[in-house]
């Protein structure tokens, strides 16, 4: 997207690839909430059968962030 963009390029050379950083982290995150969520899921199916997925937050989207490298 900002491959041929000096004013980016710079902005990287100066403060690190944030958006990438950024990307990542919140990709660890959702892993490890996931992971933690597993033993609940697993629990109330078992106890209460099948339970409602709750909605997502007003104003929330998963495809908001912009792609990774390799992904365009």
């Amino acid at each position: 997207m900002f491959q041929d963009s000096p004013i980016y390029d710079r902005l990287i050379a100066e403060r690190g690839d944030v958006p990438t950083q950024v990307r990542r982290e919140a990709e660890r995150v959702s892993r490890e909430l996931e992971f933690v969520m597993q033993p609940l899921q697993s629990i109330g199916r078992s106890q209460l059968g099948e339970l409602p997925s709750p909605p997502p937050p007003p104003g929330w989207q998963r495809g908001a962030l912009m792609p990774g490298p390799g992904q365009l």
